[in-house]
């Protein structure tokens, strides 16, 4: 009878730590989901601002077409990608267009000095703000929810109740990385 006892009590124990765990990996991967959703805000925000940046840009550099092209193939990548891994990848290559059209506006002293460009320019700035906070929380809530995923007893049977794999993390790419650990740009004010 005391036998009988002591394993219905292990196997209660057994299925409250299963059930904990199994609702901690819901609750870290409805996070992951939240906080991916609120990146997918700041993404939409900064396709929106992107056609009005480009025909601003038309007007003063018109025959920069290789470089209006670019960013208008990289947006239209990011507006379509649906993966976590393909919005990366297009987001990233966005990021690099767009450096490079406002890295053009430095020989068009009239564009510069526009008030709609530089109005677009500072909206742009504060998005990506906002989307480096709200990738910072994404990255987390993923480290957050890949280590208990991966922790014992929850490894156990993670794969068996649909969190068999890690979930990506938001990150910069390659190139992008290349470009922060080059030199910093310099500053010529003699311009």
């Amino acid at each position: 009878m005391t036998t009988l006892i002591v394993v219905g009590v292990i196997v209660v124990l057994l299925l409250f730590v299963v059930v904990g765990a199994y609702n901690r990996l819901v609750a870290l991967d409805q996070t992951a989901n939240q906080s991916f959703a609120d990146i997918d805000v700041q993404l939409k925000q900064r396709q929106d601002l992107i056609p009005n940046l480009i025909e601003t840009v038309k007007g003063y550099a018109a025959h920069e077409k290789g470089t209006l092209d670019a960013v208008i193939q990289a947006r239209n990548a990011a507006t379509s990608a649906n993966s976590v891994n393909d919005k990366v990848q297009a987001e990233n290559m966005l990021t690099g267009a767009l450096g490079k059209l406002f890295a053009l506006s430095e020989a068009y002293p009239d564009l510069k000095a526009n008030t709609n460009f530089l109005q677009m320019q500072a909206d742009l700035s504060d998005i990506e703000n906002k989307l480096a906070a709200a990738r910072r929380f994404f990255n987390n809530a993923v480290s957050e929810f890949n280590a208990i995923r991966r922790q014992f007893p929850t490894v156990l049977f993670a794969g068996m109740v649909g969190f068999g794999t890690d979930k990506p993390f938001f990150d910069v790419g390659k190139g992008e990385r290349a470009t922060m650990n080059a030199a910093p740009p310099t500053v010529n004010f003699q311009a």
